[in-house]
């Protein structure tokens, strides 16, 4: 929904962070391959075959969102994908919040994006029971 509005170079950087955000509480399932894959075909990119994580670099990939809109547009998505299973994880929950600190947004502003990743992820989710065969 909002991932489009990222520029191409973002978008890369994006999919890296989330799927470094999916695995890092050791727990990645269906549900998080299915928000990466729709973050995919929303952003209007392949799907990446795997994912290395020894050569992620958190820092290096935070570097690259510069406008206050696109970091704001990460965190929301991000929102998605950390609530997608009901559980906020330890891992998650201080790997996210090292991110908000990196682009400077606060906690109020915090809690409102985790209350829209809930709501959306739910959504998400009642979408898909809709639309089952």
């Amino acid at each position: 929904m909002l991932l489009m509005k990222l520029e191409t170079k973002e978008k890369f950087a994006f999919l890296q962070l989330a799927q470094h955000l999916a695995r890092v509480d050791g727990e990645y399932g269906n549900r998080e391959q299915d928000v990466i894959d729709e973050y995919c075909v929303e952003m209007g990119i392949d799907k990446p075959r795997f994912f290395n994580e020894a050569d992620f670099n958190l820092d290096e990939i935070l570097c690259s969102f510069k406008s206050k809109k696109s970091k704001r547009i990460v965190i929301l998505e991000l929102m998605i994908l950390v609530h997608i299973d009901d559980k906020f994880d330890k891992k998650e929950h201080e790997l996210t919040k090292k991110i908000v600190d990196s682009f400077k947004i606060n906690d109020k502003d915090l809690k409102y994006f985790s209350f829209w990743g809930k709501a959306v992820s739910s959504l998400y989710e009642q979408g898909k029971l809709f639309i089952e065969d």
